[in-house]
C-alpha cells in the first residue's frame, strides 16, 4: 500500500505541475493582452487630452455666452419693467383725468338739463299763462258783445259749454 499511495502522491504532483504550466501560460497570455491595451490607452492619451482641451474651452466660451445673456436677460427685465411702471403711471393719470372730464360733464348735463327745465318753466309762465289770460278776457269781451249785440237773448248751449272750455 505504500507503493499505490507514492502513485497517488505522484499523480498529484504531476496534476499539480500541470496546473502550474497551465496558470503560466494564462498569465503569459493576460501579460501580452495588457501590454496590447496599454499600448492602445496609450495611444488615445493625446486625442482624449485634445477633448478635453476642447472641452474646457467649451465650457468657459459657454459660461461667457451664458453670463452675457443672463446680463441682457437681466437688462431687458429691469427696461420692461420701467416701461411698465411708465404705463401704468400714465394710465393711472389718465383715468383720473377721464374721471375728471366724467364729472365735469355729469355737471354740465345737469346743469344744461337744470336750465332748459328754467328756460321751459318761464316760457310757460311767462307765454302761456298771458295767453290763457288774454283768451279769457277774449272770452268774456266776446260774451260782453254777444250779450250787447244780441239784445239780452241766452246763448245757445253748444256755445255756452265751448265758452267754458276756452276758461278751463
Amino acid at each position: 500500500m505504500p507503493e499505490d499511495l507514492i502513485y497517488v502522491m505522484a499523480g498529484a504532483v504531476i496534476v499539480s505541475a500541470l496546473a502550474l504550466v497551465l496558470q503560466l501560460l494564462i498569465l503569459y497570455g493576460l501579460y501580452r493582452r495588457s501590454k496590447s491595451v496599454n499600448a492602445e490607452i496609450l495611444a488615445t492619451i493625446p486625442v482624449m487630452r485634445r477633448l478635453m482641451e476642447s472641452a474646457e474651452v467649451t465650457v468657459v466660451q459657454g459660461r461667457a455666452q451664458i453670463a452675457e445673456v443672463t446680463s441682457r436677460a437681466v437688462e431687458v427685465l429691469d427696461l420692461t419693467r420701467a416701461q411698465l411702471d411708465k404705463v401704468d403711471e400714465s394710465l393711472g393719470d389718465v383715468l383720473v383725468r377721464l374721471r375728471g372730464q366724467l364729472e365735469r360733464a355729469e355737471i354740465v348735463v345737469d346743469d344744461s338739463l337744470t336750465k332748459m327745465h328754467e328756460t321751459i318753466s318761464t316760457i310757460h309762465h311767462g307765454v302761456m299763462k298771458p295767453i290763457r289770460e288774454i283768451s279769457g278776457v277774449a272770452a268774456g269781451i266776446r260774451a260782453a258783445v254777444r250779450t250787447l249785440a244780441g239784445g239780452g237773448a241766452k246763448p245757445n248751449v253748444a256755445e255756452v259749454t265751448q265758452d267754458d272750455e276756452m276758461f278751463i
